[in-house]
């Protein structure tokens, strides 16, 4: 519980304003720290024009216990030398917080959940939600079902042996036992290694065992079912809640959590392919960003090297790869598992543009009065002293370079540009009264004076760094003097990599320390010393430094770091609508009243913040910084327009505090809407500490006239983007290169850049794409759409999901393993005389005797109980490729409850396959693809 987490730690935020930013940032090759094992006086250590230090100043501190002690890194000796990705999931393994725990901390890996403690690792799969913190947080909270460890072992303390992308090795160690297990983002395996004693496992209550076959047993603890695997030759022991096998010589074991008894066969097969390594590869090229994640394995028995990996719902809507018909529970949604050791995903790429285009909807005059009472300032900074205000504060001035440069403001444009140059050379010399301090214990900078525990606790870098990254990329578009290596650039890209490192052999930095590759998003929490897990409140601030990397990249022909910057982005952007926004409305549990959360934790999500419980901030803490690189967030227009209307009913009213936050938020669903806002306050009112009149008024006013970004386009340079209103579409593109280009966008039109000047073309196409909110307001049609979702939207592309075998078992009338399509918030009145009514392409391929069957279900308020279900007879297919239809024609075959008027409420269609044993398909995104209610 928040509250809970609240007593037991020092807060990331304690200002009456968010102190947040994610900064997702990338590195160039590895500029040279050489900070003295233990030097004998505080050094300074260039950096091109300028300089940090290798000890920190006088009188302030650097990682520490909760009480205040100074803290190392907890690692083994092979590990020591090793950057540690502080800021991740696992990162209490390395970072003992709390000095009556030297082990760890709860951790997500999703499916599974750990903790160490002195005889091993827990390992559980919590599988049902708990609403706390007066309903204002979700969570599925770790429970341990078992304790994998060794007979007798009893070690002090547990260390970081060995990472990768996205798996962790603990170690234990109790002088008599040595003990390693392998565990990760999506792995259902736990995978160990052990030395002086029998392999045990002690579990949380008496086990069921429905398998037993000499060194393989499948047992059931608190419903979830376990596969444990010993060398051939063991044979497991069961005695209470303690299961023991020998080694038999041998010194590994391996465990499973099954989604089914039915699975163990399958898993049987990858029990002995041990995962060594993970590792994601990117590429941003003609308009597509596409990223593989790989596991290597060893064989410790046989010569197999596969494996078994879990999905998280961001990936699997966005890979073509094969799935099994297997699913796990978690925070994030349903995980579906792949069978194989890689899987690729593609996207189209969120670009960002240094500034809106230049529109007719902005009047020059104004918007240069606005712009010269920011120049014109008695204090530009606002007294901003530490890294994350003093960020801010330059994020606000970078914002209006661009923007002062359209309408022909040269003189403001070049003041802002020095205010900005000034203060980020004051950061960027040691000496004075801010400056960056190197870590070598931790490898990491850290600027002082810090803010918000970014240097007690390593939290925020990529928050506030983004701000620093955005602000010198601007500067780099105007200057490139000043940004090369010999000048300034040397600086920013210790900032790169401190937060968002691309390299692995890096020995001064970690690889991107704060950004999860697996699972998608930053975590902010250096130690992650929570029950909860590690957390993420402003994913917009971790967008800010993703954003500014593409733009540095760009500005300094790093098409690798501008490249990077892209892959992190379209990352974090389909999670943010997922985990953050819950686009679909597949992620949060039914239970959970609300449509956005203003963090996210390891074990949920909560609709909260860390300094405040007010409406407005808890929905604006995930918009701000609002930059060119906040256009991704157009994908989702019905979520922005919930999002808004839930901030106005638990607020009681629109917007007052963060009103010019929320307006640009809105204006990228509804420009129209937003501007009304905008013209009922004509310009009187405090803008957000980050933000200016000058830019809100652009912003609006810009969308207004060109229309909301749509996301339906994309360019192939990174910095393009596309918007519609009324049948026209406007390209822009920024050309940072020093000859002129052609930016080819997704749907044929080209746009002729010339050299370091932004282009701007209209062209028909669009209609300002702007879903409503799924119902029968917008009809009582609706499409099956990849990834349990039943839409209105006529937009999606057309695909194919896979329906589970009914594993050679008569399932007429019974769904198993369904795959299910939902949609929530439905209203209606039963239409009198119509009926439940769908149209399928369904596949069996060439397999014999298969029946897809459909059952439609009908949750009149949204209170999670279905009070109608229609279950259709299925439909026997043929054994030839192709698709067949299957309508309600078939039948129906039994029905429960009555229909009545939908307040609220849900749909959902649920299609199995009756017969037969193998897999078929049923088509999505078509027109073929549907189901029409009997509602008005």
């Amino acid at each position: 519980m928040i509250e809970v987490l609240l007593v037991r730690t020092s807060l990331s935020r304690l200002a009456s304003r968010p102190a947040a930013a994610t900064l997702l940032a990338i590195a160039v090759a590895a500029v040279g720290l050489g900070p003295a094992a233990s030097p004998a006086a505080a050094a300074t250590i260039p950096a091109g024009a300028g300089s940090y230090t290798d000890s920190r100043p006088a009188g302030t501190s650097g990682p520490t216990t909760n009480t205040g002690a100074p803290v190392t890194p907890k690692l083994t000796t092979a590990a020591r030398d090793k950057p540690v990705p502080t800021n991740d999931w696992w990162s209490s393994l390395a970072y003992q917080r709390y000095g009556d725990n030297p082990y760890s901390t709860p951790m997500y890996g999703h499916p599974l959940t750990y903790q160490a403690k002195a005889s091993g690792l827990e390992v559980g799969y919590p599988t049902t939600p708990a609403i706390v913190g007066d309903g204002r947080q979700y969570e599925y909270a770790h429970k341990a079902d078992l304790t994998v460890g060794l007979s007798g072992l009893n070690s002090p303390d547990t260390k970081a042996d060995a990472w990768s992308d996205w798996t962790v090795t603990p170690y234990w160690a109790d002088g008599s036992r040595t003990f390693r297990a392998t565990i990760g983002h999506g792995m259902p395996f736990v995978y160990a290694k052990g030395s002086g004693g029998d392999a045990r496992i002690t579990t949380a209550s008496t086990p069921t065992v429905f398998s037993d076959d000499g060194n393989v047993l499948g047992i059931t603890v608190a419903g979830h079912h376990y596969a444990l695997f010993a060398p051939t030759g063991s044979d497991w022991n069961v005695s209470g809640t303690a299961i023991t096998a020998g080694l038999g010589g041998k010194d590994y074991f391996s465990l499973a959590v099954l989604p089914s008894t039915d699975a163990l066969a399958t898993y049987r097969k990858y029990a002995f392919s041990f995962v060594t390594g993970s590792q994601v590869a990117w590429q941003s090229t003609g308009g597509t960003v596409k990223a593989t994640y790989s596991l290597t394995t060893e064989a410790k028995e046989g010569t197999e090297r596969g494996t078994l990996q879990a999905l998280y719902r961001h990936q699997w809507l966005h890979t073509t790869d094969a799935l099994t018909p297997y699913t796990y529970v978690s925070p994030r949604g349903t995980m579906k598992v792949r069978e194989s050791a890689s899987f690729t995903t593609s996207q189209k790429n969120n670009g960002v543009v240094p500034a809106l285009p230049a529109s007719s909807g902005v009047d020059k005059a104004r918007l240069a009065g606005y712009l010269n009472e920011v120049a014109n300032a008695s204090d530009p900074f606002s007294g901003a002293a530490d890294t994350y205000w003093t960020g801010k504060a330059l994020g606000r001035l970078a914002q209006l370079v661009p923007v002062a440069d359209q309408i022909g403001e040269t003189a403001t444009r070049d003041k802002l540009l020095g205010l900005m140059k000034g203060r980020l050379q004051e950061w960027f010399t040691a000496g004075g009264a801010s400056e960056f301090s190197y870590d070598k214990d931790w490898k990491t900078l850290t600027g002082y004076p810090a803010s918000y525990g970014s240097d007690t606790e390593l939290n925020d870098h990529h928050f506030h760094y983004s701000y620093y990254v955005y602000a010198a990329a601007i500067i780099a578009q105007y200057d490139q003097a000043w940004a090369a290596d010999p000048a300034w650039g040397t600086m920013i890209k210790h900032l790169i990599r401190d937060t968002a490192n691309p390299s692995r052999t890096d020995s001064a930095y970690p690889f991107l320390r704060g950004f999860d590759v697996y699972a998608g998003h930053s975590w902010a929490s250096g130690h992650q010393g929570f029950a909860a897990g590690n957390n993420q409140e402003s994913s917009s601030e971790s967008i800010n430094l993703s954003a500014g990397l593409v733009l540095w990249g760009a500005a300094t022909g790093d098409n690798n770091l501008r490249d990077l910057g892209s892959f992190l982005l379209t990352t974090e952007s389909e999670a943010i609508t997922q985990y953050w926004f819950d686009a679909s409305q597949q992620v949060f549990p039914a239970s959970f009243g609300h449509d956005t959360v203003g963090m996210v934790w390891g074990s949920g999500g909560a609709y909260s913040t860390w300094w405040t419980a007010n409406p407005e901030e808890i929905h604006g803490i995930n918009v701000l910084p609002v930059t060119g690189g906040s256009l991704h967030l157009a994908r989702e227009k019905a979520a922005i327009k919930r999002n808004i209307a839930e901030m106005e009913r638990e607020n009681g009213g629109p917007a007052q505090e963060w009103r010019d936050l929320l307006w640009q938020f809105e204006s990228l669903s509804d420009p129209a809407a937003a501007k009304a806002k905008w013209d009922g306050v004509n310009g009187n009112y405090e803008p957000e500490q980050g933000e200016s009149k000058a830019h809100t008024y652009h912003w609006i006013n810009t969308l207004n006239t060109v229309g909301a970004p749509d996301m339906t386009v994309s360019g192939d340079l990174p910095t393009s983007a596309v918007f519609s209103k009324d049948g026209t579409r406007t390209y822009t593109a920024h050309n940072h290169g020093s000859t002129a280009r052609t930016v080819t966008f997704s749907d044929g039109k080209t746009l002729s850049v010339p050299a370091r000047s932004t282009a701007t073309s209209t062209g028909p196409g669009g209609s300002n794409p702007d879903p409503e909110e799924p119902g029968p307001s917008t009809g009582n049609t609706f499409r099956l759409k990849s990834g349990g979702v039943l839409t209105t939207a006529t937009t999606d592309p057309a695909g194919a999901d896979t329906v589970a075998s009914a594993d050679g078992v008569n399932r007429d009338g019974t769904p198993y393993r369904p795959t299910v399509y939902e949609v929530k918030k439905v209203n209606g009145k039963v239409a009198s005389g119509a009926a439940t009514a769908f149209r399928l392409r369904v596949d069996a391929g060439t397999k014999v005797g298969l029946a897809p069957q459909v059952r439609v279900s009908y949750d009149l308020t949204g209170d999670g109980t279905f009070d109608r279900a229609e279950t259709f007879r299925y439909f026997a297919t043929d054994p030839v490729n192709g698709w067949e239809e299957y309508t309600q024609a078939s039948g129906a075959r039994a029905t429960t409850g009555s229909l009545g008027e939908l307040k609220n409420g849900t749909v959902r269609l649920e299609i199995w396959n009756a017969l037969g044993n193998g897999t078929s398909q049923v088509q999505t995104g078509t027109d073929a693809a549907v189901l029409k209610i009997p509602y008005v």
